[in-house]
């Protein structure tokens, strides 16, 4: 594998929410975007390093080397953001879109993902991104485009319905002729 620059990562185990890999959503200025936010363990020191050698890497070239004051930073801390859901605690979250279709590879790096229901909010992945600066209407700030996914595992699905098999019990059902709905 060709040598990256400081600015793309490669995260260690993250888990997804809010998933949209397979078909483009409209983000808030309209725009249609492949987009996630992951969910990063505190406990995952070497993927919070990288994105912090990512975020220093484009102070230095993007900012010159001078961190602005009022910085607008992508990574959130999930303990202290206002945010619903357990799923947050112990853990620090980015959101990251694209304007290109993200691939999605199996653990084995073997097989495309192409199915929607293979991949899901709160399933378990490698996220591959790239850290860039961006200075809008007097904001500066640091974010990360998506570029690529690894599939690791399922988990709980995050948001959305909850599964049908989740909420229902087994009944009898008599078997009656007669009636028809």
């Amino acid at each position: 594998m060709a040598e990256k620059s400081e600015k793309y990562v490669i995260t260690g185990e993250v888990r997804t929410s809010f998933l949209n890999a397979f078909e483009p959503r409209a983000d808030d200025n309209g725009d249609l975007k492949y987009s996630t936010m992951i969910l990063i363990p505190k406990s995952d020191e070497k993927t919070l390093s990288k994105i912090k050698k990512a975020k220093e890497a484009v102070i230095e070239e993007f900012f010159k080397g001078k961190e602005p004051k009022k910085l607008n930073y992508i990574l959130k801390d999930g303990d202290e953001e206002d945010l619903e859901g357990e799923h947050y605690e112990g853990h620090y979250f980015m959101n990251i879109k694209s304007d290109q279709k993200p691939g999605i590879r199996d653990a084995s790096n073997t097989v495309d993902i192409t199915d929607p229901s293979a991949f899901k909010s709160g399933d378990y992945c490698r996220v591959s991104m790239r850290a860039f600066g961006y200075e809008k209407k007097g904001k500066k700030g640091i974010s990360f485009g998506l570029n690529n996914f690894q599939f690791l595992r399922q988990g709980e699905s995050l948001g959305g319905n909850p599964r049908a098999a989740d909420e229902f019990e087994a009944v009898a059902v008599e078997d009656d002729e007669d009636d028809f709905l």
